[in-house]
């Protein structure tokens, strides 16, 4: 009963009372996800306009980049976005202040700070309109998750929140419903704690990074916990490795909905009920795949992720490098959803290990074949820090022994060379970053 209040009362007064614009955008996006492809590539143009005029009247750094670009912001199409510079995290943190607009005083504006785990900690400025937009996309994709505004929620996340006030714990009670596994601190205490805390509270969904959900559900396998069935399972902040998705999956007996954005521009992609490539936010981003040379890939080709906001007027981000690596689809999901998919996500940039003839792999791929190859492996962290050294921190399973470490080693020298020197050290735990998420691959040089 408190879930349909919540939803059904509580949030839309909630919004009314803020003056929010979220609910009202979660309700036009789960009509306009259903519309032909032509009307949202329409949208997509007219705001892709609209925010070049506006970034070109109100922000220094793009009336500086139109003008050496030699694009008209007043007609900046598709076509013409190709031909201006991308922006990097570098650039963005040392160009903040000219990019920032000048109708927006700094009190009126929301701040996101990123957790840098690419070493590249950057600030972002929204403005509050896009702020309630950037939330009401987040609420479209929940819901093909099962996850409505009032469902009660299990999140697995770490450094979560603390409410500090009656209000804040109100909020909380009555509005967010969600409850927490501080993945900080994950224990055989901690984790028999939450199985009571789900039993009495019996959230309808789980939230969390990915790796954080799988260590969680292969606690639960281990200990034959089977009775934690939630209606959705929604894996963010992180690559979802299908092995991971396998065990996850069979220890709630629900289906994984993978989602991927970032803190500067919001929610990018996320699957839908069908589990079948991610649906692409293209109502409010367009979103490109590049190659090294900065052209189109072709569908089903590996590129670089490029996205130009279409709202955040405070500090516009056009042609932003994200950092990740991901493949365009062309097919059509069979939901009937007219939004484009994105195939799959690779990786990071940061993530890509060199090899000493200046070519790359994808090291999050390469951990991922190494553990489904490979006895012994629970789970494994790659990071090299030289051209020829590799550190390989793995969590053994009951089948480890000296010949996974030879195996390891064989698999890194066939990749990289019989040269390269692998040493490989067995830990409790992957280390986690300051943020809560988990990275299987770090090249250092």
């Amino acid at each position: 009963m408190l879930e349909i209040l919540s939803r059904f009362v509580l949030h839309p007064l909630w919004d009314l009372r803020d003056s929010s614009v979220r609910m009202r955008t979660y309700r036009e996006l789960l009509r306009s996800q259903w519309a032909p492809i032509e009307q949202l590539r329409a949208t997509q143009a007219r705001r892709l306009q609209e925010i070049g005029r506006y970034a070109a009247a109100h922000s220094p750094h793009y009336r500086e980049q139109f003008k050496q670009a030699g694009v008209d912001p007043q007609q900046l199409t598709l076509e013409s976005l190709q031909r201006l510079p991308l922006l990097t995290k570098t650039e963005l943190r040392e160009h903040t202040e000219q990019m920032l607009s000048d109708e927006f005083a700094r009190d009126q504006l929301v701040v996101h700070k990123t957790g840098g785990s690419t070493g590249q900690s950057v600030v972002v400025y929204l403005d509050k309109l896009w702020q309630q937009i950037r939330n009401g996309d987040e609420l479209r994709a929940n819901h093909w998750a099962g996850w409505y505004p009032g469902t009660k929620v299990m999140a697995i996340w770490g450094n979560p929140p603390q409410p500090d006030s009656w209000r804040a714990k109100l909020r909380s009670a009555l509005h967010s419903r969600m409850i927490f596994l501080d993945t900080m601190n994950i224990s055989d205490v901690t984790l028999r704690e939450f199985v009571e805390h789900w039993r009495r509270e019996r959230p309808r969904i789980v939230y969390g990074h990915a790796h954080s959900i799988f260590i969680v559900a292969e606690w639960l396998v281990q200990q034959g916990v089977t009775d934690l069935h939630p209606r959705g399972i929604v894996a963010t902040s992180m690559m979802l490795l299908p092995q991971e998705r396998v065990v996850i999956e069979r220890a709630f007996g629900c289906k994984v909905i993978n989602r991927y954005g970032c803190e500067e521009v919001g929610l990018i992609a996320a699957e839908c009920e069908i589990h079948d490539g991610m649906h692409l936010n293209i109502e409010h981003l367009v979103i490109e795949v590049l190659r090294e040379d900065g052209s189109p890939t072709a569908p089903g080709e590996e590129g670089v992720i490029v996205v130009t906001d279409l709202l955040n007027r405070a500090m516009p981000m056009i042609r932003y490098r994200v950092e990740d690596v991901g493949v365009l689809s062309e097919r059509h999901c069979t939901c009937g959803r007219q939004l484009p998919l994105l195939e799959k996500l690779v990786g990071r940039v940061a993530d890509y290990l060199k090899k000493a003839d200046g070519s790359r792999v994808a090291g999050v791929s390469l951990v991922e074949r190494t553990l489904t190859r490979i006895t012994g492996l629970g789970q494994m962290q790659l990071v090299q820090t030289a051209i020829d050294r590799f550190e390989v921190r793995v969590v053994p399973t009951s089948s480890f022994d000296q010949s996974t470490v030879s195996a390891v080693e064989q698999e890194l020298h066939e990749v990289f060379g019989a040269n390269v020197q692998v040493s490989v050290e067995k830990v409790e735990r992957i280390a986690q970053e300051r943020s809560g998420k988990y990275r299987f691959s770090i090249c250092k040089i």
